[in-house]
């Protein structure tokens, strides 16, 4: 299996770890194991006794990577920004039109993943679940301004502070383009979570995505002068 080292990889903020997970193959089993974990088990449920078992090692092992789950969880939601990040990118290099540049952002933010084998070993399609049903809790606690201090959330803000620049471009006297993008990104996770928990909550379409349609004509509509 090909090593993360050989593939694109992010910089995450080393207040998060203890040790860098991906600088030992320790590390990086802790890193796939828990997102299987997590996934799997829901975040109240996991443990680092279950990850030790699961990548046959000792919980010790495990605290001298991270000082407790809260911290592995916001590692991995930083990851998954960072990913998100790149793929913004991506989607909008050498791209002169505002217009078609915020399109394609906003189908980077709210479509469903598939797995980048071009990034890493991280499974993105089990992240994103994750992202959808756990990446709250990494906010909505009483630790959330320390954290913020030691830059938690900085992957999440440079996400949404880049497609508001491109809103900026667009219309300069749109009053409220961090909003709107933290609010397609959130509302994205909870349609997510509705369509696969709740869909009485939301509208499931057969033959369309109807949460990438919904925001793409939610964008236009509000953008419009």
């Amino acid at each position: 299996m090909q090593d993360f080292q050989n593939r694109i990889s992010f910089r995450i903020n080393e207040n998060v770890f203890l040790k860098d997970p991906l600088s030992s193959d320790l590390g990086k089993k802790i890193i796939r194991a828990s997102i299987d974990l997590i996934e799997e088990l829901g975040f109240d449920d996991f443990t680092f006794k279950k990850l030790a078992t699961e990548i046959s090692s000792t919980e010790a092992s495990i605290y001298r990577y991270f000082e407790n789950k809260h911290n592995l969880l916001a590692y991995l939601v930083m990851w998954y920004w960072r990913w998100i990040e790149y793929r913004l990118i991506m989607a909008t290099m050498n791209i002169d039109d505002p217009k078609k540049r915020l399109d394609n952002c906003i189908q980077v933010l709210t479509e469903k993943v598939t797995e980048d084998m071009t990034v890493s070993q991280v499974n993105e399609v089990k992240l994103q679940s994750i992202v959808i049903e756990e990446s709250s809790k990494v906010y909505l606690n009483k630790k959330v301004a320390e954290d913020n201090r030691h830059g938690f959330f900085v992957p999440y803000k440079d996400v949404v502070h880049r497609v508001a620049s491109i809103i900026e471009e667009m219309r300069p006297d749109f009053k409220y383009p961090h909003m709107l993008v933290s609010t397609i990104i959130e509302g994205t996770n909870h349609q997510r979570f509705f369509t696969n928990h709740l869909p009485r909550l939301t509208n499931v379409i057969d033959g369309e995505d109807a949460v990438c349609a919904f925001y793409g004509e939610f964008t236009n509509k509000i953008l419009e002068k």
